[in-house]
């Protein structure tokens, strides 16, 4: 079975569309999604129905977590805000209270068997969803992440691609379909076959034309979510 990894959505409709639209046309039955679809940008209820018509699973990231004190603590909202722009914000004002208690009750991390494939799917490090595990992490960290009952460990919250392999376990981090760090403009994503155990890496061009102008529009004082998306 082909799957898609993919995570770090953060309200880009935009990327996520042509990750979705590449996954499609590559033959991808599942999609594991590595949390964080809401917060930075301004679409999170498009996200939520892009995703709905696919057979996925989807942990809690870092950002759903602040979703749950977000909306319930006005003080820790203007505080997100002034940090990360006001995407949690527009999450809270677009989703139904529904969505938002669905997306706040998420497990992380989550463990599945896919033909044969022993799977771990967390956002950070499956013990700390806000626990960065970057492609130059030390040894002793990737090899704790690397837990040997798996075959296949997803991370996502560096939205810096990655690929390990440690003993018998390949650890895989798909990169951010919605806020690519890496200096490579693009929505980032990977593909799984279960019965190749095979990784290949993707990256999907689109338009971020209007949402760089939407954050400019928003957030003058907070250049980096327009710069983001587009700095090589």
């Amino acid at each position: 079975m082909k799957l898609g990894l993919l995570g770090d959505i953060h309200g880009n409709d935009s990327a996520l569309l042509a990750v979705l639209a590449a996954a499609s046309s590559s033959g991808v039955e599942k999609l594991l999604v590595t949390g964080d679809l809401v917060g930075y940008y301004y679409a999170p209820l498009k996200v939520l129905d892009l995703l709905q018509s696919w057979d996925r699973h989807v942990v809690r990231g870092n950002h759903e977590d602040m979703l749950v004190n977000a909306r319930s603590d006005p003080e820790f909202l203007a505080q997100v805000d002034a940090r990360y722009g006001t995407g949690l914000r527009t999450a809270i004002e677009q989703l139904s209270e529904q969505q938002i208690d669905e997306l706040c009750s998420l497990s992380h991390p989550l463990e599945l068997t896919i033909d044969g494939c022993r799977i771990l799917l967390c956002h950070g490090a499956p013990w700390d969803n806000d626990c960065y595990v970057y492609p130059d992490a030390q040894p002793a960290l990737l090899e704790r992440c690397a837990m040997q009952e798996f075959d296949l460990v997803v991370l996502g919250h560096t939205h810096y691609p990655m690929q390990q392999m440690l003993g018998g376990t390949r650890v895989v981090n798909p990169g951010s379909v919605g806020q690519p760090r890496n200096r490579r403009p693009g929505a980032h994503w990977a593909l799984f076959d279960t019965a190749s155990r095979s990784v290949e890496f993707r990256q999907e061009q689109y338009d971020s034309s209007a949402l760089v102008h939407e954050c400019q529009q928003r957030h003058p004082e907070l250049p980096y979510l327009a710069e983001v998306l587009i700095r090589k």
